[in-house]
């Protein structure tokens, strides 16, 4: 996402790490619209420089939201790890919402059926970009069968997109993150390799 001036701070910083791989075949998304009663909450992700410092952010609204923060990643890594938090932290059924198609049809379209049938190979039988964050993300959504994803317009009239937006690029520029809210928040993820290219492969 572009820079835009920040009008709230953000907290924990939280890195990355690469938890053990499954190797066990997904169970196909949930299917249909958002639970009636679903928590709606927005995700986004920024980076200065991509590769460069990131910071990641969701937000229930003004007051209940999260951000966070990494010295070395890309604006991909941002906005999964957004949403992977969003889902680990909040209960549902739970309404994601993303200007990230990246994120988004990972779901809606089901990329991770692919990714899974090929041994995590994308549609062009290279390794699939950010598999130490998609792996459990993608496995703490199947296991919820509570989770929606709805895209949204980036840079438009939505004041949540603005808003998370505005928390992760203040996160990417303080070097921090913060909360707001009383929520108990997932340990934070350990070191993980360093990025060095720009992926752009995307399924």
């Amino acid at each position: 996402m572009g820079e835009t001036s920040a009008v709230v701070l953000v907290e924990p910083t939280l890195g990355l790490r690469s938890p053990p791989m499954s190797r066990t075949p997904p169970t196909p998304p949930p299917t249909g619209g958002p639970h009636p009663a679903a928590l709606v909450v927005y995700t986004d992700g920024a980076c200065r420089g991509n590769p460069g410092p990131g910071g990641w952010a969701w937000a229930l609204d003004d007051d209940r939201f999260a951000s966070g923060y990494d010295a070395a990643t890309t604006n991909q890594r941002m906005e999964v790890l957004a949403a992977y938090q969003a889902v680990l932290t909040l209960p549902g059924p739970l309404e994601v919402r993303s200007d990230s198609t990246y994120v988004v049809n990972c779901f809606v379209k089901q990329w991770h059926v692919g990714w899974h049938r090929r041994g995590w190979l994308n549609s062009q039988k290279q390794p699939v970009a950010n598999r130490d964050l998609w792996e459990p993300f993608i496995d703490a959504v199947l296991a919820r069968d509570d989770v929606r994803f709805t895209w949204v317009k980036g840079h438009g009239t939505d004041t949540m997109n603005q808003l998370v937006d505005q928390l992760a690029v203040e996160a990417s520029r303080s070097g921090q993150g913060r909360t707001g809210g009383d929520f108990t928040f997932p340990p934070p993820p350990g070191p993980r390799p360093e990025p060095s290219t720009v992926q752009v492969s995307l399924f």
